[in-house]
């Protein structure tokens, strides 16, 4: 947004007043009339403030704006409003967020914030001291990566987007490398006439023979998915899967055996499959030039090498898993994403609440569209099987990962509470229909 400012030809005064004039807007259709205190700081996020002040005071309102390091900048006066604009500090502050500040906001009964939460690091979502949660949050032209990054967007509350008038011109001239994760980021194909099974694509799972259920959740759902074909490879206990959905093809047939079949271009590694196996199988998948989704013990099977998963098209880790193979994750969970894709050529979904899809060449997208109820055992196995789905059908590996992720939070939102990772799948076709009405 920096680098968007600076590139724009609309003078900063313009700016300000749409700002100023669009959280005037919030306010009263969010809080009614209020008792208003509108704490600023000495930036552009202060002239913000001092902007929505003016305009709701010719509303009416009774309206006290107060500087930063000013009399009246303290928590009895913050205590005594019914609503307190946090002007103070904006998505670039540097430094840790001044404790005078911390406990004037803390002493509000409602704060309405200016592009964040004074305190907010708007790059990663991380707190720079003890930041007040906003009731309500107004930003310009663009989302910062810390209104959807946790815990950002817990202290955020809802986030409205305002358009200032800033001209795309500048914003495509600030060069941004990050999304939101949603349809238009991406397509899934519909089904054409022409189509068969072996162009929506052939997905093999590989399955062992202890945690069979993984693999099944994963063949469950790429089938779902939209994948023509799924095959759960399981040599040396096939027997086992054979009582399983009847439209799951079953091979006892070696790797290099089923590798001979030109028609199996995707597989799902790792869920159910075993360290020791997958440490062999993957090596062997991506010299054959197979298009690999590496998951679970595919992940495991090469803890603090990550190189032997260079080759495969998307990893899955969850935060335990990144940092057994790449290390902590840290502050900044944007650049450890980018760097881990950069490191290994391969696109790096990690999985979490606020899932980040990074790929090789820089690309990001952060994800919020999962509610906590999908962080149940066996989530993950089902969504390393629709990402082989979606590769399946043609997508390319950070398209594919992207859809997967969004439409995987999706499906769990139509399950709704009580969800068990065996709802997921059934719930599937309507997050695709969701995606290609949007």
């Amino acid at each position: 947004m920096a680098r968007a400012d600076a590139a724009s030809t609309v003078p900063v005064t313009t700016l300000m007043f749409a700002a100023g004039r669009a959280v005037a807007r919030a306010a009263v259709r969010a809080f009614g009339p209020s008792r208003c205190l509108v704490l600023c700081g000495p930036g552009n996020n202060g002239g913000d403030g001092r902007v929505a002040a003016r305009l709701l005071a010719e509303r009416g309102w009774p309206v006290r704006v107060v500087g930063i390091g000013e009399d009246g900048f303290t928590p009895e006066a913050a205590a005594r409003a019914d609503l307190v604009i946090d002007a103070v500090f904006g998505a670039g502050m540097r430094g840790r967020l001044p404790d005078p500040v911390a406990a004037t906001l803390k002493a509000a009964r409602r704060v309405l914030a200016v592009d964040v939460p004074s305190g907010l690091d708007g790059g990663t979502g991380r707190p720079r001291g003890d930041v007040r949660a906003a009731d309500l949050t107004v930003t310009f032209a663009r989302r910062k990566p810390g209104h959807l990054l946790l815990p950002g967007r817990a202290l955020c509350g809802p986030v409205e987007l305002a358009d200032i008038g800033l001209p795309q011109a500048a914003l495509d001239a600030a060069g941004s490398r990050t999304w939101r994760n949603g349809p238009g980021l991406w397509t899934v194909r519909p089904p054409g006439s022409e189509d068969h099974k072996y162009t929506r694509g052939h997905v093999t799972v590989l399955g062992g023979a202890a945690m069979t259920g993984a693999a099944r959740l994963a063949a469950s759902a790429a089938r779902r998915g939209g994948a023509g074909m799924v095959t759960i490879a399981a040599e040396g206990s096939a027997d086992v899967y054979r009582t399983g959905d009847p439209g799951v093809i079953v091979s006892e047939a070696t790797l290099p055996e089923l590798l001979e079949d030109q028609r199996r271009q995707v597989w799902v590694c790792g869920p159910g499959f075993g360290v020791d196996s997958a440490r062999s199988a993957v090596p062997l998948l991506v010299e054959a030039g197979r298009i690999v989704v590496a998951d679970a013990d595919a992940l495991g099977a090469f803890a603090g090498a990550p190189e032997g998963l260079r080759g495969c098209a998307v990893l899955t880790p969850h935060e335990g898993e990144f940092a057994r193979l790449f290390g902590p994750v840290g502050d900044d969970k944007l650049a450890a994403t980018r760097a881990a894709a950069s490191r290994l050529g391969s696109v790096v979904l990690l999985k979490g609440a606020d899932t980040v899809i990074a790929a090789p060449d820089g690309r990001a997208a952060i994800n919020d569209s999962a509610p906590p109820y999908l962080a149940t055992a066996g989530a993950g196995d089902v969504l390393a099987g629709l990402i082989g789905a979606l590769l399946g059908q043609g997508l390319a590996p950070w398209e594919a990962a992207c859809a997967g992720a969004w439409l995987h939070g999706r499906a769990a939102a139509h399950a709704g509470p009580g969800l068990l990772a065996e709802d997921l799948a059934g719930h599937l076709p309507a997050a695709l229909a969701e995606a290609v009405a949007l």
